[in-house]
């Protein structure tokens, strides 16, 4: 399979779309309202109109990132996002995940970037993909780039820590806080110690403790990049309101899993949440509403 065409290139994004883009960033940095967007108490932002339904059917998408900043939340609140195949796989036994999903879900991931204050990734996804986790394909602001690495597997030299690029936090246990600022020596990056953070077996680590961290700093409206593992911990620890399933039309076979989810023996005891779908290019996506799932 040839790799997709540059997400700067995707070839349906609706002429009006731009401009509805500068005033959601707009909405997002300022909280204030600007044509054709409105603010309302009861259903939060509002678009008044829009020249084609693809964009409205965007706005939509991302309308609950931009609720969740407004009014002064002082409690985390968390989306996800994960790409993977028909068989639930993100990437092929030997790791390798390009291309997964084509260019539409890459300018999708920027999108999410841009509108949260912090992005976070797993160590296993920096230590294999070295990401740089940029808003370097849409316009919008640089998110706080956080990894997480309770025990400091990473020796400190990914470029997400060194690159200079935004502002960077290596969130670890706080028992091995040090040696993450030993392997953190000349980089502008900040260790973020949690108190607590692994589990009593040494093996998993909190979420929640994660996001109430990062939401004491004033970074509350969190964006969980990856990988399979660390979005499925924080689906598991219920800390994510939403949840943005990517399905690509390919079959990988075997390799890393995607979402996993906690198992259950009965069917009506598996969690339903409201669901809506949306197109992007080849690959379709699922919006999951986790927090309309936890009321019910």
């Amino acid at each position: 399979m040839p790799p997709p065409t540059d997400a700067t290139t995707a070839p349906d994004i609706p002429a009006d779309w731009p401009a509805l883009w500068q005033q959601m960033l707009h909405a997002r940095t300022t909280g204030q309202a600007a044509q054709p967007l409105h603010w309302c108490a009861e259903h939060g932002w509002q678009l008044a109109s829009a020249e084609s339904s693809r964009s409205a059917e965007l706005f939509t998408l991302y309308k609950p990132l931009l609720d969740a900043r407004h009014g002064g939340r002082d409690t985390p609140w968390a989306v996800a996002q994960l790409g993977q195949s028909l068989d639930g796989f993100v990437a092929t036994v030997t790791g390798d995940s390009y291309y997964v999903n084509g260019p539409h879900c890459l300018l999708h991931l920027h999108r999410l970037r841009a509108l949260c204050d912090a992005v976070l990734v797993g160590a296993g996804t920096v230590a294999i993909d070295n990401p740089q986790l940029t808003t370097r394909r849409v316009p919008g602001p640089q998110p706080v780039r956080v990894v997480v690495d309770p025990a400091v597997r990473l020796d400190g030299r990914s470029r997400v820590f060194r690159d200079g690029q935004g502002p960077s936090l290596w969130v670890c246990d706080a028992r091995h806080a040090a040696l993450a600022r030993e392997r953190l020596v000349g980089a502008p990056a900040e260790v973020l110690a949690v108190d607590g953070l692994l589990d009593a077996q040494g093996d998993g680590y909190r979420p929640a403790l994660v996001a109430n961290a990062l939401a004491a700093r004033g970074l509350r409206v969190l964006f969980v990049e990856g990988g399979g593992m660390t979005v499925s911990r924080f689906f598991t620890a219920d800390v994510l309101s939403r949840l943005h399933l990517i399905i690509a039309p390919v079959l990988i076979g075997q390799g890393r899993r995607g979402l996993r989810a906690p198992a259950h023996d009965v069917m009506a005891d598996c969690p339903r949440p409201p669901t809506r779908t949306l197109p992007l290019g080849e690959d379709m996506l699922w919006d999951l509403d986790l927090s309309r799932s936890r009321r019910a």
